[in-house]
């Protein structure tokens, strides 16, 4: 009994060297919520554009396309904007400043609506934008229709996440999975009925988009009006939001031209394919690709709010050790969930295209592209969580992402 004890006492001693057990554990419950929310928001539009797909190759071509070019001109920077949030709340909340929280997410609300307004002009008009990139004319007109339907959604965007890191920030978590999961089963079947059972068709896939994303807003709005957790970081509207404009844009704009750095050379590719010979099949394949590393991204992603949400509550604290520690934890998390995905893509890379085409070209040439795939997820599964410190840290990141 004692030789065995011995022995189970060294392998856990083993097992806490190569990873804080307790540190692990904890971030594993504030991950999984965030993982499960990031994945259900990103899947949204992701299953909005794989039931346009299967209506046909150009629809296939004209939502992938549509799609990255809502990432690149609006959603990422949205992304980027609402960023600002995770230092100014996390540290708040660490420093136990509880009523500015509210203060900064509504200055940032204000900067992510300003430019929502922009974006939609550019979404507007995108079909001679995208034919002046020499995108092939019948995709880049089906992709001006589908982004017109999308540009409600553009707004609740904004305001969505925004308010996810205003929560995330006090380690609100359960809410935030029930006001994704809950929208995004109705949108499978919101967008099923409304491509295949009406008259809208292509059409209804975007309008889908749009409506769930405003659904989600207005539970996540209720939650946070009526919440009694959030009565000491949520005071009502208030003027004194116009003052904190500028110290907010400070961390927005280099927080946006980070995560923009991270993501427009990948959505970039997907208008180089559109000027290739088989333009709707090379737009179809790469759009594919890049979704699929997006999801795994968000994945990710969950990690990195762990890391910018828990390193900003230690450092208002004052705990620096304790806040690199958290980092190399994560590290080591993203890495063995991005280990088992992409088994999962190694032996089930057909059954995934399937989702997106029933095209037997398009379903080889993308089992074809998987082994590059899986190697660019690996590695992005790395930078999605050093990105967490973007915030903390933005202008070194800025310039490391400008090294190839």
């Amino acid at each position: 009994m004692v030789k065995e004890y011995g022995g189970e006492e060294r392998k856990k001693g083993l097992w806490n060297k190569m990873l804080d057990v307790e540190e692990a554990k904890t971030q594993v419950l504030f991950a999984v919520p965030m993982i499960l929310t990031n994945v259900s928001y990103f899947s949204i539009t992701l299953v909005s554009v794989m039931f346009a797909g299967h209506l046909g190759k150009t629809q296939l071509a004209a939502s992938t396309l549509a799609n990255s070019w809502a990432s690149v001109t609006g959603f990422i920077i949205l992304i980027g904007l609402s960023g600002a949030l995770e230092t100014l709340c996390g540290q708040g909340y660490g420093a136990k400043m509880y009523r500015m929280l509210g203060i900064y997410l509504q200055s940032s609300i204000i900067i992510s609506l300003f430019y929502s307004i922009i974006a939609s002009f550019i979404w507007f008009y995108s079909e001679p934008i995208l034919i002046l990139l020499h995108q092939e004319p019948q995709v880049a007109k089906m992709a001006a229709i589908y982004l017109r339907h999308l540009i409600p959604g553009l707004f609740a965007f904004a305001l969505l996440q925004c308010i996810l890191r205003f929560l995330q920030t006090q380690t609100v978590v359960l809410p935030l999975v029930i006001c994704s999961l809950v929208p995004l089963l109705i949108h499978v079947g919101l967008t099923y009925v409304l491509v295949y059972r009406t008259v809208l068709g292509f059409r209804g896939a975007p309008l889908s988009a749009a409506i769930t994303l405003w659904l989600s807003v207005i539970m996540l709005g209720i939650y946070v009006h009526y919440s009694d957790k959030l009565k000491d970081t949520w005071k009502g509207i208030s003027k004194e939001c116009f003052k904190h404009l500028l110290p907010n844009m400070k961390l927005a704009i280099p927080s946006a031209v980070m995560v923009c750095l991270e993501y427009w050379a990948f959505e970039a590719l997907v208008i180089l394919a559109g000027l290739m010979p088989n333009s709707e099949d090379s737009t179809s394949l790469i759009a594919m690709c890049l979704q699929t590393e997006s999801g795994v991204f968000m994945i990710s992603y969950g990690f990195s709010a762990v890391v910018s949400t828990r390193v900003a509550n230690e450092l208002g604290a004052g705990n620096t050790d304790r806040a690199r520690n958290i980092v190399a934890v994560t590290l080591k998390l993203s890495v063995f969930l991005a280990l088992v995905i992409i088994l999962f893509l190694v032996f089930g890379h057909n059954i995934w295209a399937s989702a997106f085409s029933d095209n037997p070209d398009i379903k080889k040439e993308f089992a074809s592209m998987t082994p590059l795939l899986v190697v660019s997820i690996f590695i992005d599964s790395i930078v999605a969580v050093l990105s967490g410190e973007k915030n903390h840290r933005p202008t070194i990141f800025n310039e490391l992402n400008f090294i190839p």
